[in-house]
């Protein structure tokens, strides 16, 4: 009987241990299915973000110069006023 009891025991382990490894392999399938198509994602938003830094680039690179002589002449050329809140106490 105690033998009995004991192969059925160690047959419900094999069982057990079958099926969790059974449901491990699932879980991966699917697990990799759903991280294949994030993948893709992934490589999608990569691309369309070089592409927009290249438009960035060409950009800054053919508005460098404007900007640049905009501010040098905003900065340099001075123009000495006096405000208009300020009051002459006399």
């Amino acid at each position: 009987k105690n033998r009995r009891l004991k192969q059925a025991k160690e047959e419900a382990q094999a069982e057990i241990e079958q099926y969790r490894l059974q449901r491990e392999k699932e879980f991966k399938a699917k697990e990799a299915a759903a991280l294949g198509s994030h993948g893709s994602c992934t490589t999608e938003v990569e691309k369309e973000t070089q592409e927009k830094m290249s438009v960035i680039q060409q950009n800054f690179q053919k508005n460098r110069e404007a900007v640049l002589s905009q501010l040098l002449s905003l900065v340099c050329d001075i123009k000495p006023e006096i405000h208009v809140n300020y009051r002459i106490n006399g």
